[in-house]
């Protein structure tokens, strides 16, 4: 048998065996059920001590598809809500202008609304107001309001990084051995929004800075582990990036236009910036290491 890899693990003919011998210890457990007694027995987990059970199923189903072992039936088809997703519905807020100076405008709070009763509120913003509208994040994700005066002025959406980002690992310079294992402590900003009626100078960078010093805290408070450098993309096409690069993020490099299941190595899409910034001194000993 050729060698197997899947999501950066080797599956060795010794797995396979002891996936078939599991399946055939469990003949009434479904798919779930088994996935979860895998994760259990190679002790494969996420940071915060969850089990990968969806990593884990997509293994087994690659398994299956090739020929490696036989998964029981589906015994059910879930109902998927990200297939047929409502978008976010509207919420009522004062669009009245807001605009001077910063200092009369302080302070900004910043606020982490994931599950939260604001939830709703960041959601409609994002859908309303967003050139590319609310997307639903997967994987590890925070999201944030910020608020002055009593009103919501921002939305900024964290999310998982991209696996592989060349200029990115460019900069940190770490194996791809150590990308694997660390690639969860960098944070990718994948929404930033200042509302449309709000024209204050020098807010973008403002806000930037107060989310960065803090967001580490919030990351290791819902997901058990902390975040070292952050990411972001930039279409020069509409945007500078100007309050970014006055926040002290750092041009990495561009991306290449492909998306991660290309195989025409030919761009598809538009060529984007790549801004990091460091969340801390030591961030390229971190993730080049053995991050904890």
């Amino acid at each position: 048998m050729t060698e197997l890899k899947y999501r950066g693990r080797v599956v060795t003919p010794e797995d396979i065996l002891y996936i078939r011998e599991l399946i055939a210890a469990h003949p009434r457990a479904s798919r779930r059920r088994l996935s979860q007694k895998l994760c259990e027995a190679w002790q494969w987990k996420q940071a915060n001590g969850a089990l990968r059970d969806m990593v884990c199923r997509g293994l087994l189903l690659t398994l299956h598809r090739a020929g490696h072992v036989e998964l029981p039936a589906v015994k059910f088809e879930p109902h998927n809500p990200l297939v047929r997703r409502e978008r976010p519905a509207p919420v009522p807020i004062d669009p009245t202008p807001i605009h001077g100076p910063l200092r009369e405008l302080r302070p900004v709070e910043i606020e982490q609304v994931r599950r939260t009763d604001q939830e709703p509120l960041f959601n409609s913003l994002m859908e309303q107001y967003h050139y590319l509208h609310y997307e639903q994040p997967v994987g590890e994700h925070l999201k944030f309001l910020a608020w002055a005066q009593g009103r919501p002025i921002a939305c900024l959406a964290w999310s998982s990084a991209p696996r592989h980002l060349g200029s990115r690992d460019r900069y940190i310079g770490w194996s791809a051995e150590a990308r694997r294992r660390n690639i969860r402590f960098i944070a990718y900003n994948t929404r930033y929004l200042i509302l449309p009626w709000v024209r204050v100078p020098h807010l973008a960078s403002h806000i930037l800075g107060k989310m960065t010093s803090q967001l580490s805290q919030h990351w290791e408070r819902l997901y058990g582990h902390p975040v070292y450098f952050a990411e972001t993309f930039i279409d020069p096409g509409r945007f500078r990036g100007t309050g970014y690069r006055a926040a002290n993020w750092k041009f990495l490099g561009r991306t290449t236009g492909r998306g991660k299941n290309d195989h025409t190595y030919k761009p598809n899409r538009p060529i984007k910036e790549v801004l990091g910034l460091p969340l801390t001194p030591r961030f390229r000993e971190l993730l080049q290491g053995g991050a904890a």
